[in-house]
């Protein structure tokens, strides 16, 4: 075993190297800096960093810069040396304060800080590469101090390597056990993640995502505390198979992220949206685990290429980001050298004191004017800043935005004028029935932000206002004519069904029998709609779904006219009764276009309905269409609404 110089031969920067060439330590300093991107003065002083000259030769030899650098990185380490002494080592519950008293110290700038981890990282790897045993309390120190600190500033190359090579000098057996373990599976590790890579590659280019994708080395260390942590054997780690996704833009993050869910199943509790919310050092990424059909579960983590170098160079990228910054001002002249340099030395202060997360200074810098929530089942939900939950129910499906009427975001009751926020989970809670209020489209009350979810709102009264003041002759279905659409941009033909339509024996009048019933033309109920019966003077027993406006006023009317009917059920299992469909009316209204109608029959011809009469007028550039279309029932009726809503420019789609 290699022992250590003694303290009272050398001095203390060089003691701390562990018998390493001062020539050799500099230049590893000088390679891990390079890494980071650093200025020039930085990489200087890397460089000398093992100089025992004093200040004034080491200004003359290296420039005031890059000495200042230096002088502080040897005040740096010496300060360091009085804590631990004076500590008698580092207590658990005095590390995070160990970090802030070095921090705060030494955070007129941050550069020196970079040095002295870049020096600490180099010794480690000469430790490793001598193989000189790690006592424990330095392993502990490497990890709680170091490589905490690293993780704070969000430099995580440094942190997963410094974990790594302590972990592997302190706990050696440990870390070649995890390491074969690793190696065994390796052959059919890399398959799994070729193919996983080609199969995501394939998916977001079809969805014209602009993205790199590529499987994530999975460090030792990491490995063993999720061991640890979660008390699971190497063969229950998902995140050994761990994948990257990188992307130009916030919103291809979350467009990524849904398409992710939709290929694999999502595994629950194990999303983490860290791009609404930061970690403390600034990381920020999409975190998500899914499995595939043979019940493989492994990681993705999406990101853009800018919080990538966030990620792997941490305040050291933002840090190259203000220094080109700030001689680009220089050649155009707009930035003072001495304020741009007191802003960067304020910014750091405010991470470095603990004061509030870095990220807050970057969060004014708007990146996207939509926020993206999650529905319960992962679908990822984009909507614009400020919107409500009510906004989020319209833009799932008109249906659930018309019968929201409350709301849990992140498993917590809301009210429904509270904007959301990145990353959310929102869960509607709705009627089985109803509408919206007229205080969603109030000037004074904020619920809705979006124009689509206030047109739909807007719409939805508009066909109300339109009931009421409609008065609908009672008729009955006597034949279907065929009818001829002559349109500018297509010719529609609407032949006369050769399936049989519902008729008086589809219905049962309870206590009565062979009574004379016809479906009213009003609402046109279809089963399992619940019915109810009016008895005409003439006509026999009109059919009248019970939610029928037309129905009430009859019922308020003369309410002893009204009687108690039923839809047959002993129809069900006659040899017709997969052929019986029904007429009922559904109202579209949409932006006009050339393609729309055309778009339209596309949607009912693939589900099978058939259009038996439609009307179509045109004001102020807004389509009212109204379809009679023949269906077996209500479900299957609902099921065309909703492909109709989906149609682009389609505001409204009723059933009348």
């Amino acid at each position: 075993m290699a022992n250590a110089p003694s303290p009272s031969k050398k001095p203390l920067f060089i003691d701390a190297w562990h018998g390493e060439p001062t020539e050799q330590h500099a230049a590893g300093v000088l390679q891990i800096l390079q890494t980071l991107h650093l200025d020039e003065a930085t990489l200087t002083a890397a460089s000398h960093i093992g100089r025992t000259h004093g200040k004034e030769a080491l200004i003359k030899l290296i420039g005031e810069e890059s000495a200042r650098l230096i002088i502080g990185y040897r005040d740096l380490r010496q300060a360091q040396a009085k804590l631990l002494r004076a500590d008698g080592g580092v207590s658990v519950t005095g590390q995070e304060e160990m970090l802030r008293k070095m921090l705060l110290a030494f955070g007129d700038d941050l550069r020196v800080v970079l040095l002295y981890l870049g020096s600490r990282l180099q010794t480690l790897r000469w430790v490793t590469q001598q193989k000189i045993s790690m006592p424990e309390a330095w392993s502990q120190e490497i990890l709680n101090i170091d490589a905490s600190l690293a993780n704070r500033l969000g430099i995580w190359q440094m942190k997963w390597e410094m974990e790594d090579l302590a972990f592997r000098a302190s706990s050696g057996d440990t870390y070649r056990d995890i390491a074969k373990m690793l190696d065994a599976k390796r052959n059919e590790r890399e398959v799994f993640i070729a193919q996983i890579v080609k199969q995501l590659q394939d998916e977001l280019a079809a969805a014209r995502i602009d993205a790199e994708v590529y499987g994530r080395p999975k460090h030792i260390y990491s490995i063993w505390k999720k061991m640890q942590g979660k008390s699971l054997d190497f063969a229950n780690l998902y995140d050994v198979r761990a994948f990257r996704v990188l992307v130009p833009d916030v919103k291809s993050c979350y467009a990524s992220l849904g398409l992710v869910h939709n290929i694999w199943q999502p595994v629950p509790r194990e999303f983490d949206d860290y791009i609404a919310r930061p970690k403390p050092n600034g990381y920020q990424s999409l975190h998500t685990v899914v499995m595939d059909d043979q019940g493989i579960a492994f990681e993705i983590q999406i990101r853009t290429h800018e919080m990538h170098q966030q990620a792997e160079y941490g305040l050291a990228a933002h840090w190259r980001y203000k220094e080109g910054a700030y001689q680009a001002g220089q050649q155009t002249g707009t930035h003072s050298a001495a304020a741009e340099y007191e802003r960067q030395i304020a910014w750091a202060r405010q991470l470095i004191s603990w004061k509030e997360d870095a990220w807050e200074q970057l969060k004014h810098h708007e990146i996207d004017d939509h926020i993206y929530v999650l529905t319960p089942l992962g679908k990822v939900i984009s909507l614009e800043k400020g919107s409500s939950p009510i906004d989020f129910a319209y833009a799932v499906h008109t249906d659930l935005g018309h019968r929201c009427r409350g709301a849990r975001v992140d498993g917590a009751m809301v009210p429904l004028d509270t904007p959301l926020q990145n990353g959310q989970t929102i869960e509607i809670i709705a009627v089985k029935h109803g509408g919206p209020s007229r205080d969603w489209i109030s000037p004074e009350r904020h619920y809705l932000r979006s124009q689509r979810a206030r047109t739909r709102v807007r719409a939805w009264f508009n066909a109300l206002d339109d009931e009421q003041t409609e008065k609908v002759p009672e008729k009955t279905e006597t034949h279907k004519a065929e009818v001829k659409l002559t349109a500018p941009e297509t010719e529609i033909v609407l032949r006369q069904s050769s399936r049989k339509s519902g008729h008086a024996s589809d219905v049962l009048v309870v206590g009565v029998d062979s009574l004379l019933t016809q479906l009213a033309r009003c609402c046109r109920p279809v089963p399992p709609d619940v019915i109810a019966g009016f008895v005409t003077q003439g006509r026999g027993v009109s059919i009248h779904r019970r939610s029928c406006k037309t129905f009430r006023g009859l019922l308020e009317r003369a309410p002893e006219r009204v009687i108690q009917t039923a839809w047959n059920a002993s129809h069900s299992d006659g040899k017709d009764y997969e052929k019986r469909v029904f007429p009922a009316d559904l109202a579209v209204s949409a932006l006009d276009r050339p393609e729309l109608m055309r778009e339209l029959f596309e949607i009912l011809t693939r589900q099978g309905i058939h259009v038996i009469d439609l009307r179509k007028s045109v004001r102020k550039g807004l389509a009212q269409i109204l379809f009679t279309v023949e269906v077996k029932d209500s479900e299957a009726l609902r099921l065309v609404q909703n492909s109709l809503e989906e149609l682009k420019g389609v505001t409204l789609v009723r059933r009348r």
